[in-house]
């Protein structure tokens, strides 16, 4: 069934890899971008542009009115360097607020216009790398509740996620608690840090994490859209794993030295308590229920050969 979709954050790195996925489909995509200067570029992918600021409530409500779309799928993060600047997992809280603002009160402005336009199914970006809950095993399912951090400067990131996963669960849409993302656009910052030897381990490295390649997000997505799925789908590859594996695997497929190792104690004065956390009690999660209920297919089941596919 051809369906009529609103892509808000259609120029972010996953909006980027969606729209045409949806396009090649058959669905009429609508996609936003806050910059007039990118309508070029999401028309050249097939979709009708509009400029929409998402932290502004009467922005949205008008480009979903025009768009009148069946679903809308919620891809807004302010992560990019125009919007945030240089990563720093130090400050997480100061860095992460823009895309805690579109978490929350864009997520909101979203809902409210897909309320009033008659809108009927909402689709949400998540997040499940290792922020999975600190207890018990190493790998998480979507019954396991995220880890809200705390104490720490990722907390209010956090309970941006938690706003999400309530607000639209409330809302009989789906949440797609994304693996880090790797793929065109989405590691360079990483890999330059690992070429340049400042991505050291951290301890002994045993924290997990969850990757997906930015092609098998989008088409769990299409996925989502197309089934009108409902709940909670942790979308990421089948081989979650601890730093120790897979930033060496990283590395020697950028061409890189192996990482440093340092000890907890100078990581922690380096780059705050969150990248420790990370590094060292991290939970990664589990694709099984995204497969087993979405029909769910990847390209890259796992960031082994995602990584040499996309670096060598």
């Amino acid at each position: 069934m051809v369906m009529r979709v609103f892509v808000a954050g259609g120029t972010g790195v996953l909006g980027r890899r969606l729209v045409p996925q949806l396009v090649a489909r058959g669905h009429q995509v609508t996609a936003t971008t806050t910059s007039a200067a990118k309508l070029g570029s999401l028309e050249k992918l097939g979709a009708d542009a509009v400029v929409m600021d998402g932290l502004d409530a009467v922005s949205v409500g008008a480009a979903v009115a025009e768009a009148q779309p069946d679903t809308i799928v919620h891809q807004m993060t302010g992560i990019s360097m125009t919007h945030a600047g240089k990563p720093d997992l130090k400050h997480f809280d100061r860095w992460a607020v823009p895309t805690i603002r579109l978490r929350t009160e864009g997520t909101d402005h979203l809902l409210a216009a897909a309320e009033a336009a008659g809108v009927s199914h909402f689709v949400a970006q998540g997040y499940a790398n290792w922020n999975g809950i600190r207890t018990g095993g190493w790998v998480k399912t979507e019954e396991d509740p995220l880890d809200l951090m705390t104490g720490t400067a990722a907390h209010t990131s956090m309970a941006a996620l938690r706003h999400v996963e309530d607000a639209v669960g409330k809302a009989g849409g789906a949440v797609m608690r994304y693996g880090a993302f790797y793929g065109p656009g989405a590691t360079d910052d990483q890999v330059e840090l690992v070429r340049k030897r400042q991505f050291p381990l951290v301890g002994r490295a045993t924290g997990y994490g969850s990757w997906v390649h930015l092609d098998d997000a989008a088409s769990a997505t299409v996925l989502a859209v197309e089934q009108q799925a409902q709940g909670v789908f942790n979308i990421v590859d089948d081989e979650p794993a601890p730093a120790s594996e897979w930033l060496p695997h990283l590395a020697a497929c950028a061409g890189a030295k192996p990482p440093m190792r340092i000890p907890k104690w100078p990581a922690r004065l380096l780059a705050g308590e969150v990248a420790v956390i990370m590094m060292t009690e991290g939970r990664a999660f589990s694709n099984a229920k995204a497969k087993r209920e979405l029909g769910w297919q990847l390209r890259y089941p796992s960031w082994r050969q995602g990584f040499e596919a996309e670096l060598t």
